[in-house]
């Protein structure tokens, strides 16, 4: 069975993108994953001059992990229309261990928050960033209006749901055999 590595582009402890990332992949029908959570890979702010001290051990712990899957769902967090920082130094972290983070993998790439343009920002900026980063595949969804449109735990809004299941059942389908 193939599987697959949910997480949340974000540290916080409440994040609505966590929560999206884990029921998208409650949602995948033959593929089985874990949840991560960020704040579990402490790292300082990436320089040249911190890489000379060496790679952090979460560093090289998060990217050793990611070769365990066969594809990953990652939900961005948006901070002033862009990646969350503790995110961008995560993952410039170990894209100085392996260049090719997503591993030519597939990716499900989501973006939520409480407005209505539901993270497109961040979104289209990891759509045009991250094949460069080995996302051989990218499906991509938003969800706008977290606060409206997630509640206990699932989307409640029937035609948001509809489209997250389809893009699901897309990503499933383009895990290497």
């Amino acid at each position: 069975m193939k599987k697959i590595l949910a997480f949340a582009g974000s540290t916080s402890s409440t994040s609505i993108n966590k929560k999206l990332a884990t029921f998208a992949a409650e949602n995948l029908v033959n593929t089985s994953f874990d949840v991560i959570d960020l704040r579990d890979f402490t790292m300082p702010i990436y320089s040249e001059d911190e890489e000379k001290n060496g790679f952090p051990e979460d560093a090289k712990k998060l990217s050793s992990l990611l070769d365990n899957y066969d594809g990953f769902i990652l939900s961005l967090a948006e901070h002033n229309g862009s990646y969350a920082a503790a995110f961008k130094n995560i993952f410039d972290w170990c894209s100085r261990l392996e260049n090719k983070v997503f591993r030519n993998k597939s990716l499900l790439l989501m973006a939520t928050s409480p407005g209505a343009r539901g993270g497109q920002s961040v979104l289209s900026d990891g759509v045009a960033k991250f094949p460069f980063m080995g996302a051989k595949e990218i499906i991509s969804y938003t969800l706008p209006s977290f606060y409206d449109n997630f509640k206990e735990n699932k989307i409640v809004n029937d035609e948001l749901l509809s489209q997250l299941k389809e893009k699901v059942k897309q990503f499933e389908s383009t895990l290497k055999e």
